[in-house]
């Protein structure tokens, strides 16, 4: 993993150079010579957050509407009419 630090003024004028430096390890984006903002892939944050991909950021992803799924049924005892008094 490498780490890259860049000025926020070269970040705004190569964005696309930061997003191929973020594929290989952080990017420090600094702001009058502090670092302030960091750019990582969605990955690297959910590794280190711990958190997992939930169905709705799935189904916004490019290609979801070819993934195939399975609801399960709900036992019928969570079933009831709907209540519109």
């Amino acid at each position: 993993m490498s780490i890259t630090t860049i000025t926020s003024r070269e970040f705004n004028h190569d964005r696309g150079g930061a997003k191929k430096a973020a594929q290989k390890g952080p990017v420090f984006i600094t702001d009058r010579g502090r670092p302030s903002l960091v750019l990582m892939t969605a990955e690297e944050y959910r590794r280190l957050t711990g958190k997992k991909k939930d169905l709705a950021e799935l189904l916004f992803m490019p290609g979801a509407e070819d993934i195939e799924f399975d609801i399960p049924k709900l036992p019928n005892d969570f079933s009831r009419p709907a209540d519109f008094s």
